[in-house]
């Protein structure tokens, strides 16, 4: 049996559209109670995951603003 560590983590857009589709059959409905929860569950996971994304593209982006600040701070310097 495969432990969920030891599959591959999705990127974002997999992520996002898996996400997607369990919201859809969650708001279908005509799932057991236990198929709901499953999926519930994995929705979460896969929620937290996006976030994770997003965080670590907010971080690369506030990296690159602040060496461009730097980088352009640099060229105007009179010397």
């Amino acid at each position: 049996m495969a432990d969920e560590k030891s599959e591959k983590t999705p990127s974002y857009e997999q992520a996002r559209e898996e996400l997607t589709e369990v919201v859809r059959r969650l708001e279908t409905g005509g799932l057991t109670l236990e198929e709901s929860i499953e999926l519930w569950e994995r929705g979460e996971k896969l929620a937290a995951l996006c976030e994770e994304w997003l965080q670590g593209a907010r971080v690369k982006l506030a990296a690159a603003m602040a060496q461009r600040r730097q980088s352009d701070s640099v060229g105007d310097t009179p010397f």
